[in-house]
């Protein structure tokens, strides 16, 4: 037998690098591809990166040796369908993680979620949040690191998702209402600290929830596919904003957009934190609907739980379906006004506004309708939110775009 190398060989595998080294600006692309759902399959993947299918087959291969995806060793075919067969591709389950942390007036969470926003584990959190920041978030990553430590998960970075507007650059959180935090707290650095301390890889990022979720929604949940997604949402207090506008996230100039919830719903409402009276974060939030429905706040559960089991078991009393349609015609009146501004292509909700849209879908799609001129003149799509837990996915999400950006980066 000959010792010398056969040039097939050797040509083979040039051109396998050449294709290689030519997908590699579409390494990124093609993740964030699988990663949303967009490409089930190498054909479809093809089809999207506008590149050969050799070129395709090469950088799915990449991906699936960075333990990131995987690739079906032999293609198929979806029932029904015509055309050759493609291999189909998914996302690792067994591969690298985020560490997500959200914070809220009535505790923390913790969990590690993986690549198409997958949670794969999580921590059960506390229902006491310290007036330190600095103690809040040493245990909400410690509880993480605890995940990590259990499940031997390579770790790509971490995500932070705090109930406050969240200052951009320095990462400050300006209006920590509800938590009792001094306004102006540097969140983003203290949580980077934190990760630093326990040894967990990667960077550490912040932002905040409601933005986080639109997100998620729009990457995974009920906002995928929309190009201009407006989120509101009420979760533990008070009510939050977010748009997505042309696919991005946009936060203004400094990470202050869509502060919602001031805006005036009830001239003759509650007093608001911000000075103002009857905003939408004191007449649509679950102590408002507490409140209409002639319920006091007990101490067996959070006043959103308490609102959820309302509207569900009790939606047949009388207070508590009136309670429920004040608060459907206060929440329409504001969403009508941003319809007007913002022209979106759908809205969706989350936390008790979920819960009203579920309980009167029709007379909220109808107050929307009758106030806005974009409503009347054909009516913008209003979806619960599709994701239980969309703010952490969020937050894992801002670790994952490094990754997204430059898939090489990942951790070894």
């Amino acid at each position: 037998m000959s010792g010398k190398a056969d040039p097939r060989a050797a040509g083979e595998g040039t051109t396998s690098r050449t294709r290689l080294d030519r997908g590699r600006g579409a390494l990124g692309p093609a993740l964030e591809l699988v990663h949303t759902g967009r490409a089930p399959t190498r054909a479809v993947l093809t089809a999207e990166l506008g590149v050969t299918r050799a070129t395709a087959g090469a950088v799915a291969a990449e991906l699936e040796a960075l333990g990131l995806i995987r690739v079906d060793a032999r293609p198929g075919a979806a029932a029904g369908s015509q055309g050759r067969p493609s291999h189909r591709l998914a996302v690792a389950e067994d591969g690298p993680v985020a560490l997500a942390a959200q914070i809220h007036a009535d505790g923390f969470r913790a969990a590690l979620v993986g690549l198409g926003g997958r949670i794969v584990a999580t921590a059960p959190g506390c229902e006491v949040v310290d007036e330190d920041p600095a103690k809040v978030l040493g245990s909400v990553v410690e509880a993480g690191a605890a995940l990590l430590a259990e499940t031997g998960r390579r770790c790509v970075g971490a995500g932070l998702a705090v109930p406050s507007a969240v200052a951009e650059p320095e990462g400050l959180a300006l209006n920590p209402l509800h938590l009792a935090w001094p306004a102006g707290a540097p969140v983003r650095r203290i949580f980077a600290e934190q990760v630093r301390a326990a040894g967990i890889e990667g960077p550490a990022f912040a932002a905040n929830d409601i933005n986080l979720a639109a997100l998620a929604e729009h990457r995974h949940g009920a906002g995928r596919g929309a190009r201009d997604l407006l989120c509101v949402a009420t979760g533990h207090r008070g009510v939050g904003g977010a748009l997505v506008l042309d696919g991005r996230l946009h936060t203004g100039s400094s990470g202050l957009a869509l502060e919602v919830g001031h805006l005036a719903v009830n001239p003759d409402g509650r007093p608001c934190h911000c000075g103002g009276r009857g905003c939408l974060d004191v007449e649509t939030d679950p102590l408002a609907f507490l409140t209409a429905a002639g319920r006091e706040q007990g101490p067996e559960a959070p006043p959103l739980q308490q609102s959820y089991d309302l509207i569900r078991d009790h939606y047949g009393d009388p207070a508590v379906r009136t309670a429920t349609e004040t608060l459907v015609d206060r929440l329409g009146l504001g969403l009508a006004g941003l319809v007007n501004i913002l022209n979106p292509d759908r809205i969706i909700l989350g936390g008790l506004h979920r819960a009203l849209l579920e309980a009167a879908p029709e007379r909220l799609r109808a107050v929307v309708a009758g106030r806005s001129l974009w409503g009347q003149s054909g009516g913008v799509p209003i979806l619960a939110c599709g994701l239980d837990h969309n703010s952490l996915v969020g937050a894992a999400e801002l670790a994952w775009q490094p990754v997204l950006d430059d898939p090489l980066g990942v951790p070894a």
